[in-house]
């Protein structure tokens, strides 16, 4: 193999391998948003020891398309949080805009007595 040759399948693997980005986004925001749902149930079951389990988890489309200006993608998650004999679950959403962010809703069901 010739030397030339050499240095382009090189070039070639590190020019490739440097454009990997990492996990997708949801998998890279699914530890905030579960954290986000524990809080808010800690505080509304008034349990401190509330622990969460992601139950579901899906990218959803911007809700702006246009030819100007498209919206960001969101990571949505359905979280169950229990504890203390009680247990919920929240939906929380996560845009891929650049902030790191995520915000939870409210219950999606009445807060239940295990």
């Amino acid at each position: 193999m010739s030397k030339s040759l050499r240095y382009g399948l090189l070039l070639s693997v590190t020019l490739i391998s440097g454009c990997q980005s990492g996990p997708p986004f949801i998998v890279q925001m699914q530890a905030t948003a579960e954290e986000m749902a524990v809080r808010q149930g800690a505080f509304e079951m008034n349990c401190p020891s509330a622990t969460g389990t992601v139950l579901s988890s899906q990218m959803l489309q911007p809700l702006v398309n246009t030819f100007a200006w498209t919206g960001p993608e969101r990571a949505e998650y359905n979280i169950g949080v229990s504890g203390c004999g009680k247990r919920t679950s929240y939906v929380v959403i996560c845009p891929d805009n650049g902030s790191r962010s995520c915000f939870a809703g409210g219950s999606r069901a009445e807060i239940q007595n295990d």
